[in-house]
């Protein structure tokens, strides 16, 4: 039987496409780039923005002067993070070229351009050296690595000894009604709106499918233990609709 982490590589954004995930997902966000941030705060009732506090409050603590946002999108969570810290320096990497540019564009209106760089950069082939980062951070962004292992241990490897990871993903809330109610919005009413808004006709719904085959939880915790990564706790957030994962190394 194959295993949920292995199983998150089968769940591609066009099953019809003979490209690889990775293309499949780089393609997609460029797609959606330019609606991507409204359809994230409008989705999710803009209840996003406290979970990226939350999870940059993780990290805080340990007062971190250099920061790797891994999947960074649009910045959001490395804007947090620079908002949050003002001493901080984030690096922002992603496979998508326009979710990049939209980035840069928030990064530039808030005057960050000093203490934030956006870079694109895959995250199973990180280019910076060994324990470079005091913190390693991303949000919704593992769930869609080609190869889940692969791009966790390179986040271990940047991270420095005695620093911390936080990891925001969707889960699947456990507790009933809560479950079917929000299974039946992310199941249909979700791929519905965002396949208005966005003009894509897959990205949307392959968003449930992926959370579907994405390992959370205690098995995540087992994962980020096998790549390295020390004591992780999953934390779940809003009824386990998403999950903060804290590990150190």
């Amino acid at each position: 039987m194959q295993s949920k982490e292995n199983s998150t590589v089968t769940v591609l954004p066009d099953t019809g496409s003979a490209q690889s995930k990775r293309d499949q997902v780089a393609e997609m966000f460029n797609n959606i780039a330019g609606n991507y941030d409204f359809l994230n705060h409008f989705l999710s009732l803009g209840i996003d923005k406290t979970w990226r506090k939350k999870a940059i409050a993780t990290i805080a603590s340990a007062a971190p002067q250099h920061i790797l946002d891994v999947a960074t999108g649009t910045g959001d969570l490395a804007i947090a993070a620079a908002d949050k810290m003002p001493a901080v320096h984030v690096t922002g990497v992603d496979i998508a070229v326009q979710m990049l540019e939209e980035g840069k564009k928030k990064i530039h209106a808030r005057g960050l351009d000093s203490r934030i760089v956006m870079a694109k950069a895959d995250s199973e082939s990180l280019p910076f050296t060994d324990g470079m980062f005091d913190a390693v951070m991303c949000a919704y962004g593992v769930r869609n690595f080609e190869h889940l292992e692969a791009g966790l241990k390179e986040m271990q490897r940047v991270l420095r000894p005695g620093g911390r990871l936080a990891i925001l993903e969707f889960s699947r809330p456990r507790s009933f009604p809560f479950r079917q109610l929000y299974g039946f919005y992310f199941r249909y009413m979700l791929p519905l709106i965002g396949r208005v808004v966005s003009k894509h006709s897959r990205a949307y719904t392959y968003l449930p499918e992926s959370v579907q085959a994405f390992p959370d939880g205690e098995q995540f915790c087992a994962l980020l233990k096998r790549c390295g990564f020390k004591d992780p706790v999953a934390r779940p957030l809003t009824f386990g609709v998403t999950t903060l994962y804290v590990a150190g190394k």
